[in-house]
């Protein structure tokens, strides 16, 4: 079944894209826990990050921290926080989470509204502090 995330990837469905290579895209959560919550998800659909492709799983995590540095970079927080909960949609994704405190990523939180000016601000805000 497809999923939400795999319409982002093949351009059926708008995203707030920071950054994208060979295998793997990452965008603005447009329910976002703090501003510059970041998903990265792998391309190819896989429900359940331990079903990855080892390779795949072995770079999602370098192609996040270049993003979480981004995030780092141009939102003011203490650190990026990151967790994989792969409840909500049935597609891997990591969650990056501008943080001050545990309670930052408390899921139950309510979530903020932006925007879509404010969407592409912050997308272009983390896209110049690549590396």
């Amino acid at each position: 079944m497809e999923t939400i995330f795999s319409k982002i990837v093949k351009g059926e469905m708008p995203c707030y894209k920071v950054a994208e290579n060979e295998h793997f895209l990452a965008f603005l959560d447009i329910n976002p826990l703090a501003k510059g919550h970041t998903l990265v998800i792998p391309k190819r659909q896989t429900d359940y990050i331990f079903d990855l492709e080892n390779n795949i799983l072995a770079g999602i995590l370098p192609f996040a921290k270049n993003i979480a540095f981004a995030i780092e970079k141009s939102i003011v927080c203490k650190r990026i926080g990151i967790t994989v909960i792969g409840l909500e949609v049935p597609h891997a994704h990591v969650h990056l989470i501008p943080i001050n405190n545990i309670t930052d990523m408390d899921f139950s939180k309510s979530k903020l509204k932006f925007t879509n000016e404010e969407f592409r601000d912050i997308a272009q805000s983390i896209i110049k502090n690549l590396v």
